[in-house]
């Protein structure tokens, strides 16, 4: 019934298996994809014809989990999977990064890939396990996918690179590195770093290519055991006839606009040009699209031209120039920490907000709920590139450049006990012409320093460019938005004056050479030195308090035992306390209670009540009580916290006491003295041996 194909390796110590055959066999690839004990069925579909009039490809990936993986069921009302958690959003972009250039040029049919992951061992990573899957899918489609590639991660642990870490070793690693890639080249890089060095970067990267390798001779094994014929490649105009009788002629025009360092002088002479080439192509009944993609070429040539021949880029600068830099501390009033930070046509508004253990996000995964207690969210409005559009909620490209930016500085930030503050972070881009997630990142590292965050070294980020033809290229420093459209790579570091922590790739070619990744990274940190020194012109260090608007936290330590008295029963006792002082308290099941608040006459009312509920009653010492109750035999007096102790009638008073309520009744205020605290912690309280009016004791 089945015709299933397998081929397994051992790789990084593991097994890891394909399977084809068994499962969605009507998809055009499909396979299932085991590493250890972790399994993510990978398939790949494809359009037979591409819609008239599609200029661009039409990929769409999407990665997704089930509960049922890790042996779990979804939280929520609904109790099945919602809409894509960041993971699957991130890692779906993963995905498509690395294979998206590898397909035919001109195949625009629409194409989809679905990862599910249908079992977690808690010890593999899906991510990597679906990327391979994917390719392996794709490569055994018929799709006409130029693959196959593979993906890999690199932990660094003493000194050494490790491949596809399992949790513990990643929890230890100064390195976390995901690279997709071909046989011949790099494609694709996604990390986070503990301020390495650009020789160690280099080295991971390496290091995962060549590990790879095993990866990529299984797919091209099981391809050549149970590929389906392939498909016939889609006939590429390449529009010279359209080029050399209607474009060619507007080349000067365009040529003139490319003189234009401003980017809206520029754009409004690019618009004026295209307008009349489409007039030109309605007089002589010629399709538009063919004329548009035949206007990109020529576009395309001459400002790769220019850069290869005498390094002259579009706004005027070199190659390693970085654009004019603004930065800006304390523009948003009320605000705990904000930073207004401006590279050549690109901004970023950044602002920072502090809050309390309440305010951690909490984010239920597969390998289990956490909370997270940075947070850092990147927002794209249409007016920053100057158009007029739908608002919507973030999409994947927000998620991942917010992703980024989190990455770069995460290695930075304080641990909690440290700085017992929920950090959230928001960045919006208000101007955009070039890399607004380096931006973010310059923008975000001000805004932290400047809300008091105790960050150890301010960090910076730069997006660098490629131009290659043949075994000629140049690295271009601070990318514009043109240059990364007709460009061939986009590579971003991100780091402080002591190394990266975070360095993210993507190539449009087929992959990138060793050398090409050393000259970027050696750029790349010139430009990175260059934006710390003017970003310290407007603060180079956390400030030494957190802002006057912030809340201040207060940190104690109370005894295990001590935790119900103050909750109190259904909370009643803590909910008292926030509600009479203002205050925020948050207590863990070690004991460590955080007292935020805005004003340190509040904090100090919460933390006294706090020790007062959590104080032993020492012997000989003078309280004020209350009476909360009478009997026959004396009266019981709360004098500390929750802690009740009786005066026996023979203490209430140097003279004999025919009756308790003679001499106090319930609700008074008294001043007791600690007589003894018997080995069952009853306390006997005397009200003779004090003054009542002063609280002396009375010999």
């Amino acid at each position: 019934m089945f015709d299933v194909h397998r081929k397994e390796i051992s790789w990084g110590g593991r097994p890891l298996v394909f399977e084809t055959g068994r499962i969605a066999r009507q998809a055009d690839g499909a396979v299932m994809t085991t590493y250890g004990d972790t399994t993510v069925l990978c398939t790949a579909v494809a359009q037979r014809a591409a819609k008239p009039g599609v200029d661009f490809f039409p990929l769409t990936v999407n990665y997704q989990e089930k509960a049922f993986a890790a042996g779990k069921i979804p939280g929520g009302f609904f109790k099945r999977e919602g809409r894509p958690n960041e993971k699957e959003t991130l890692t779906s972009r993963l995905i498509d990064r690395p294979i998206r250039p590898m397909f035919a040029e001109g195949f625009r049919n629409e194409t989809q890939v679905i990862c599910t992951v249908l079992a977690h061992d808690l010890d593999n990573d899906p991510d990597i396990v679906a990327m391979v899957g994917a390719s392996a899918a794709l490569t055994i489609s018929g799709i006409p996918f130029l693959g196959p590639i593979a993906g890999i991660r690199v932990a660094y642990v003493e000194d050494e690179y490790l491949l596809n870490p399992n949790p513990a070793q990643l929890a230890e690693s100064k390195l976390d590195l995901v690279l997709g890639g071909t046989k011949e080249g790099v494609l694709m890089v996604e990390s986070e770093a503990a301020e390495l060095s650009e020789e160690t970067m280099l080295g991971a990267v390496t290091f995962g290519h060549k590990e790879m390798q095993p990866v990529i001779d299984a797919i091209i094994d099981l391809a050549e055991a149970c590929a389906k014929e392939p498909w016939d490649l889609p006939e590429v105009d390449k529009g010279e006839g359209v080029m050399q009788e209607l474009v060619a002629p507007f080349e000067k025009d365009f040529r003139a606009a490319y003189e234009e360092t401003s980017k809206q002088v520029r754009v409004e002479k690019l618009e004026e040009v295209k307008s009349k080439l489409l007039q030109a192509a309605v007089d002589k009944d010629m399709d538009d699209t063919k004329v548009l993609d035949a206007a990109k070429k020529l576009e395309k040539g001459i400002v790769r031209k220019q850069i290869l021949t005498n390094g002259q880029r579009i706004d005027g600068r070199d190659t390693k120039t970085v654009r004019p830099i603004s930065a800006e501390v304390g523009v948003v009033p009320m605000a705990h920490g904000s930073a207004l930070f401006t590279r050549g046509e690109t901004q970023a508004l950044v602002v920072t907000t502090l809050g309390t253990g309440q305010d951690e996000q909490i984010i239920d995964a597969l390998e289990g709920e956490y909370r997270e207690h940075f947070m850092l969210h990147y927002n794209f409005p249409p007016y920053s590139v100057g158009e007029a559009s739908f608002l919507r909620s973030p999409g994947r490209r927000e998620i991942g450049h917010g992703k980024l930016a989190w990455r770069a500085l995460r290695p930075l930030m304080p641990e909690k006990a440290e700085f017992p503050y929920t950090v959230r972070v928001v960045s919006e881009i208000t101007e955009s012409n070039g890399s607004s997630s380096m931006a973010t990142v310059c923008g975000s590292s001000l805004s932290l320093m400047d809300a008091g965050v105790p960050v150890e070294r301010p960090i910076a980020g730069i997006a660098m460019g490629l131009i290659k033809e043949a075994d000629d290229f140049v690295v271009l420093s601070d990318i514009l938005g043109d240059e990364d459209h007709l460009g061939d790579m986009d590579f971003k570091v991100a780091g402080t004056d002591s190394g990266i922590t975070s360095l993210q790739m993507d190539i449009k070619i087929t992959g990138i050479t060793e050398e090409v990744m050393e000259a970027a990274l050696c750029q790349a940190r010139d430009g990175r030195m260059h934006i710390l020194g003017e970003m310290s012109k407007s603060i180079d260090s956390s400030r030494e308090t957190v802002n006057e608007h912030a809340p201040r936290i207060t940190t104690i330590t109370i005894p295990k035992d001590k935790i119900r008295e103050v909750i109190g029963q259904g909370g009643k006792v803590i909910r008292e306390i926030t509600e009479e002082t203002g205050t925020k308290i948050d207590i863990d099941d070690e004991g460590t209670i955080k007292v935020a608040a805005t004003s340190s006459e509040a904090s100090a009312a919460a933390l006294d009540w706090i020790k007062d509920i959590v104080a032993e009653p020492e012997v000989g010492v003078v309280y004020d009580g209350t009476v909360v109750k009478t009997v026959d035999f004396g009266a019981f007096v709360n004098f500390i916290g929750n802690r009740d102790g009786l005066v026996h009638i023979s203490e209430l008073s140097a003279e004999r006491v025919p009756s308790v309520t003679d001499v106090i009744k319930e609700g008074d205020e008294v001043k007791v003295k600690v007589l003894a605290i018997d080995d069952r912690g009853k306390v006997r309280l005397s009200m003779k041996a004090v003054d009542q009016e002063t609280g002396e004791e009375i010999a």
